[in-house]
């Protein structure tokens, strides 16, 4: 109870006590870290036994008091008392680091002129202190050397070869086990399953599943959450999901893990559920389930749920200072909170290669391309080094807006000044600036030339750029190779059937619809959300259903008054969903004006509308947009599949660079 008031007590109504009692009240001492007493009371005993020293010695080494520890050493081997294994085995237990190596080296040194080296307890510690001084090859020597050897002593090195990602060297040591017959125990299927985790050996994982059903300790939550853990990072959920409903008593690990499989094969609402249960059930959770959630509330944009999740994790302290701050980054940027996201930045003190990467990423696909370059030179500045998603970030911003010589130097810098090997994506990215900027040979000429075999993005990119800029010699090529290397790429289908209908071709744009038709291919319809008051509200094109419907297209005829370009309208994304080109009132109820609709008739003038799609904005829409915000003096920001864009005095922040 480290109750030092009672303890203290008790002590002075003892008498004369025995050595042993007097023991005890030494052992309270030093359970209550009163360290001092508990010297004042060894000084004072007449009568000192081995056990009394081990008794102090092991108290400071167990609280990393090792200079008193090894003083209080001394002391016995000056006064000819015999250290005992309790001893030994204590004080390297202690010796858990590699600046202590060298203490740990006299210690077996000592063991050794001590005859206690055939002592399994000591040896196991000597074993299990080198491995957590990462001398690996000293503890499987002295593992080897080992006359009778115990789970513990397998486990330990197991557990080093862990942690040092040798994976193979620790499956090795399992297969040892099976042949020379050790008793197992939960701790070395837990080990190994981790080992088969980090490798991915799915088969081999089953085969150690199938033998811990037969010794009956899947529903041992140690053995259970390794399991589930094993089968998740092997993309095998429903067997994770079997194996943890086996789990008798699942912990925070294993709500964890499956919370991540959840998360992993992207049904967000799903692990949302489950983290809503266990609060309420007000039941144990850790930081890796807190950063899963934030990952999730990211993917979905939910941007109450991901804030209350942030609050609770600071009020716990369960923010991970490894992934979580990070993840709270990329959630308040997709949720179009920029300022939060560089709060939660500039709050890390030593932000890692992941945070830098998070926040330059978040203020590219703000369209921020100023800030994310400012940022990148800042973390150049750092200790961190950039790494692949990092460029990736970097290059997107400068392809968002226009600086295609800035991208351009920073593709050709990667690997002379960073040590980072552009990869595809990177190359990607540099089609994706040139199309954008209409640079269209030049995009051309790097699919053809770059030193990789082009991929469905790289002509998708090259296709996109045609489709802005009206070429359709370019984009005939593009699409004929994009469709060959993906022929179920419904965005290559409609960028054509788009680029046909802009120039008129609509027989043309008829059999690219026929082809579309035949493979039965169908675009995703276009979804449009807003948050208001908490509750989500989510609109299609032309829906009807909402219970302010009236409310809604009243102020959309308000609205559509007042913009001219209907007479220019070309074909959109959406409008081919519904084979009716000529419907030009389709493109006047796309899902992203409902929306801009519903939130001016339900948001205050003050507060910004922030509306989330699931597809690419459309020319017309992103023109509305602008000129809603103009009109009404309302902030907009809409985030589609691509980007950012914050609309405010009829400009947006792409600078219609998009």
């Amino acid at each position: 109870m480290a109750s030092l008031s009672d303890g203290r007590l008790i002590h002075r109504r003892l008498g004369n006590p025995s050595r042993y009692l007097e023991n005890c009240v030494l052992k309270m001492y030093c359970a209550c870290e009163s360290f001092r007493d508990a010297e004042k009371l060894f000084d004072e005993m007449l009568e000192k036994d081995v056990a009394s020293w081990g008794i102090l010695i092991s108290g400071y080494s167990q609280k990393g008091r090792l200079k008193e520890a090894f003083r209080l050493c001394t002391r016995m081997i000056e006064l000819g008392i015999g250290l005992n294994s309790t001893v030994f085995t204590n004080l390297l237990k202690s010796l858990s680091d590699p600046s202590v190596l060298e203490i740990g080296e006299q210690l077996h040194s000592l063991i050794i002129r001590t005859g206690l080296s055939t002592n399994v307890s000591v040896i196991t510690a000597i074993s299990n202190m080198y491995v957590k001084c990462r001398q690996l090859q000293r503890a499987k020597l002295v593992f080897d050397q080992m006359v009778e050897t115990n789970a513990v002593a397998w486990t330990g090195l197991m557990m080093g070869y862990t942690r040092a990602g040798k994976q193979k060297d620790a499956l090795a040591l399992f297969i040892r086990m099976l042949k020379e017959g050790v008793e197992m125990d939960q701790f070395v299927f837990s080990i190994t399953l981790k080992a088969c985790s980090g490798l991915e050996y799915l088969n081999l994982g089953r085969q150690i599943h199938g033998y811990i059903v037969k010794l009956g300790l899947e529903s041992d939550v140690s053995v259970g959450t390794p399991v589930v853990d094993l089968y998740i990072k092997c993309s095998c959920f429903d067997s994770a999901r079997r194996a943890f409903k086996r789990i008798s008593e699942p912990n925070d690990a294993s709500w964890s893990a499956i919370i991540t499989g959840y998360c992993q094969i992207g049904e967000f609402e799903k692990s949302l559920q489950i983290f809503r249960s266990l609060r309420l059930k007000d039941m144990a959770v850790n930081s890796f389930i807190y950063t899963s959630i934030i990952q999730a509330c990211s993917a979905l944009a939910d941007y109450n749920m991901g804030a209350q999740a942030h609050a609770d994790a600071i009020k716990r302290g369960l923010v991970s200072y490894v992934h979580g701050e990070s993840a709270m980054i990329t959630f308040y940027s997709k949720c179009g909170r920029l300022d939060y996201a560089n709060q939660a930045f500039e709050s890390i003190d030593e932000p890692d290669t992941v945070a830098w990467t998070a926040i330059i990423c978040g203020h590219a696909y703000h369209g921020n391309a100023s800030e994310a370059l400012k940022l990148f030179r800042r973390m150049q500045s750092s200790t961190a080094r950039p790494n692949e998603v990092t460029f990736i970030g970097v290059l997107t911003a400068c392809s968002h807006s226009g600086l295609v010589m800035e991208a351009k130097l920073y593709l050709e810098s990667m690997s002379r000044e960073y040590g980072v090997d552009p990869t595809i994506d990177h190359y990607d990215c540099m089609v994706d600036a040139y199309a954008r900027a209409g640079l269209l040979q030049e995009a051309y000429e790097l699919v053809k030339n770059m030193p990789f075999e082009p991929d469905a993005m790289s002509w998708k990119c090259l296709l996109g750029g045609c489709w802005i800029h009206r070429n359709l010699e370019l984009g005939e090529i593009a699409a004929e190779n994009l469709l060959q290397l993906d022929p179920d790429d419904t965005a290559g289908y409609i960028l054509m059937f788009n680029l046909y209908g802009s120039h008129g071709k609509w027989d043309e744009a008829a059999r690219v619809r026929s082809v579309m038709g035949a493979r039965k291919l169908k675009k995703e319809l276009s979804c449009s959300w807003i948050t208001v008051k908490g509750k989500v509200h989510r609109f299609v094109v032309g829906d009807k259903h909402h219970p302010r419907t009236d409310d809604i297209y009243r102020k959309l005829k308000e609205l559509n008054c007042s913009v001219t370009d209907v007479e220019s309208i070309h074909l959109t994304e959406e409008d081919v969903s519904f084979g009716l080109p000529e419907r030009k009132q389709l493109l006047m109820e796309h899902s992203e004006r409902l929306a801009i609709a519903f939130g001016l008739i339900s948001v205050p003038n003050n507060v910004p509308i922030v509306i989330f799609k699931n597809l690419r904005a459309c020319k017309h829409c992103h023109d509305f947009a602008k000129h809603v915000s103009m009109v009404t003096g309302h902030r907009i920001t809409i985030r589609d599949s691509c980007r950012f864009h914050h609309f405010h005095l009829g400009k947006c922040s792409c600078d219609d660079y998009w």
